[in-house]
């Protein structure tokens, strides 16, 4: 057990965690440079297209170092601030982290997030300076960040290249001087922890785990502690490129375990695995409970797949564990889910894996934040869905959540990123030089107001020089108002949203214009309104397409134009009462997406 190493890469997004990665497999001969394709590790399509790390993916290398063998477990992680969770397990499975940072951008935001998660854990951090070889980087400077921030040697930081390999020789030196060997006792009763899991349509479901304590061989009967479920292990092993099955994994291993289950809720992430017949005294402590903070329907576009859009949810559950909903209805849109994402971005490629891994069209309705909603008989309850609000005449007052937000950039951003935020009604806290030209601004603001866009606007604004990070500090009071937009009288639940009273009468004109250039014409009039309570605030009409029924009158007397009027009139007052609106997919998102 002290020749393994386990450790993961820690880096704010595209600060190059993934190349360097391709590095070290390579240079371990781990994969042949047949197999070597850019961002290896990345194998979703999704992941490629974007250039992002969506997952984190395990891959066990074999180095030999001053002529022993060594057996290196490396996680690649995400780095974009909405897959922080995927981090916080894989941190939790290690002893040590490489900590990435680009030498022409410096320390950001995810960086500083990512790397309190590792120090919370204990874990032994390598600071690496990435991308060295670039003609806009400046060694020095970021060099000097990365001492301020963690107070290490100058000289314990290593300069690589994950593009042209320099460097990397040293990286794979100092895992292996640096990380301690896992502690544990192969003696000891099994305890191994699940940090991941992947459903495949052959095998059943295959858990990714790391043992903490004990071995586990083929064929042991095991137990999973939380859900108390029983299981033979039909075959164990470890992660190379693919899974190599092994007799037996041994205490500070990574492996997976294949033992035929089919139900999705039998594995929880970060359960524990042990024997049957010598279960360990206690459960490993596992990680942080995960927080949703955005809430969107999903709804089939076919009512009929709702079946099979739940299948489709709990196997990509499986494979993200951050991803939570519940069975929920809408008047206009049928029976779904609601569901609770982490961010924007996560909910954007939560919709895309629905569509590209399971085939399944779906409509997403506006993204919100749950409320708390004190009322006047002292009775409070959690809101996370605009329909849910009561009379207004029983509320006392509402609560809505509020974020400290964490933004780093280039000083002559500041004005801009300042109009922004206050824009979105955000309370400046402090602001904080790094360098002269860096500096660090903190904001309280509310997190329904960083739901819609504030992640792109701000990337516009600052020229994608701006990173953000952000934590929840609790409920503060608010004046919220409901919203409602009614097309002919008839509300649309989906469009539905809680606001801010200032904002209500801006968006509801905005919403009503965006409709009337989305919704296709119909034979009779439509009238789209923006609601609050009884108050119509604001209104477009679409007026009707209209058949010329007098074309074929040529002069003649004017009674028999006026016969031929008189019917169509009958005719469109019947369609007005029976005729509905159907509101197309992209209306709703381009509603999502208002500027």
């Amino acid at each position: 057990m002290k020749n393994i190493r386990n450790f993961c890469i820690i880096a704010h997004i595209d600060h190059g965690k993934s190349t360097l990665a391709d590095r070290l497999l390579q240079m371990t001969n781990t994969i042949s440079s047949r197999e070597l394709v850019d961002q290896t590790l990345d194998n979703m399509d999704l992941e490629r297209e974007r250039g992002i790390t969506i997952k984190s993916h395990a891959i066990q290398m074999n180095y030999s170092y001053k002529g022993e063998p060594y057996v290196l477990n490396l996680i690649d992680t995400p780095g974009h601030v909405d897959f922080s969770y995927e981090v916080s397990r894989s941190i939790a499975a290690c002893e040590g982290a490489l900590l990435i940072v680009d030498a022409s951008q410096g320390i950001q935001a995810q960086t500083i997030s990512n790397l309190y998660l590792a120090l919370e854990q204990g874990l032994e951090i390598i600071p690496i300076l990435n991308k060295i070889d670039l003609p806009g980087a400046e060694p020095e400077v970021v060099k000097d960040q990365i001492v301020d921030l963690l107070g290490v040697d100058r000289d314990s930081i290593l300069p690589a290249s994950g593009k042209t390999g320099e460097g990397v020789d040293k990286v794979l030196e100092a895992v292996v001087e640096r990380i301690p060997a896992p502690k544990g006792e192969v003696d000891a009763p099994l305890q191994a922890l699940i940090f991941d899991s992947v459903y495949n349509n052959f095998r059943g479901i295959i858990a990714y785990f790391r043992v903490m304590n004990g071995k586990i061989s083929k064929g042991d009967p095991v137990k999973f502690v939380n859900t108390n479920k029983q299981y033979f292990a039909d075959e164990v092993g470890i992660l190379k490129l693919d899974m190599s099955p092994r007799d037996t994994v041994y205490a500070g291993d990574v492996g997976y375990i294949i033992s035929g289950i089919k139900e999705s809720k039998e594995v929880k992430v970060g359960d524990t695995i042990t024997h049957v017949a010598n279960p360990c005294l206690e459960a490993i402590a596992g990680f942080t409970e995960v927080k949703p903070m955005v809430f969107a329907g999903i709804y089939p576009v076919d009512t009929d797949d709702y079946e099979e859009l739940r299948e489709s949810m709990e196997k990509l559950q499986l494979n993200d564990a951050s991803l939570v909903f519940e069975p929920e209805s809408s008047a206009a849109l049928g029976f779904g889910f609601r569901c609770g994402f982490l961010g924007l971005l996560h909910m954007e490629i939560i919709q895309e894996r629905l569509e590209r891994e399971f085939n399944m069209t779906v409509i997403t309705t506006v993204p919100n934040v749950s409320y708390i909603c004190h009322m006047k008989k002292e009775e409070t309850f959690e809101m996370r869905n605009p329909s849910d609000l009561p009379d207004p005449t029983l509320i006392d007052f509402i609560e809505e959540p509020y974020i400290h937000a964490q933004i780093i950039t280039a000083s002559e951003y500041i004005g801009p990123i300042l109009s922004l935020c206050m824009g979105k009604r955000g309370i400046l806290k402090n602001q904080v030089y790094l360098t002269e030209t860096r500096i660090e601004l903190n904001f309280e603001m509310p997190l329904g107001e960083i739901v819609f866009d504030f992640y792109d606007k701000l990337k516009s604004v600052s020229r994608g020089y701006a990173s953000f990070d952000y934590y929840q500090i609790g409920f503060r009071e608010s004046k919220l108002v409901k919203m409602d937009i009614k097309l002919n009288g008839e509300q649309v639940d989906a469009l539905s949203a809680l606001i801010h009273t200032d904002k209500a009468y801006d968006l509801g004109r905005r919403m009503c214009e965006k409709l009337r250039e989305l919704l296709p014409r119909q034979q009779f009039d439509i009238a789209i309104q923006a609601a609050i309570g009884a108050k119509i605030i604001a209104r477009e009409t679409i007026k009707a397409l209209r058949k010329d029924v007098t074309a074929k009158c040529y002069g003649g007397d004017i009674s028999r134009k006026r016969k031929l009027l008189e019917k169509q009139k009958k005719g469109k007052k019947r369609m007005r009462q029976i005729g509905s609106v159907e509101v197309p997919q992209s209306a709703f998102l381009a509603v999502l997406k208002l500027d």
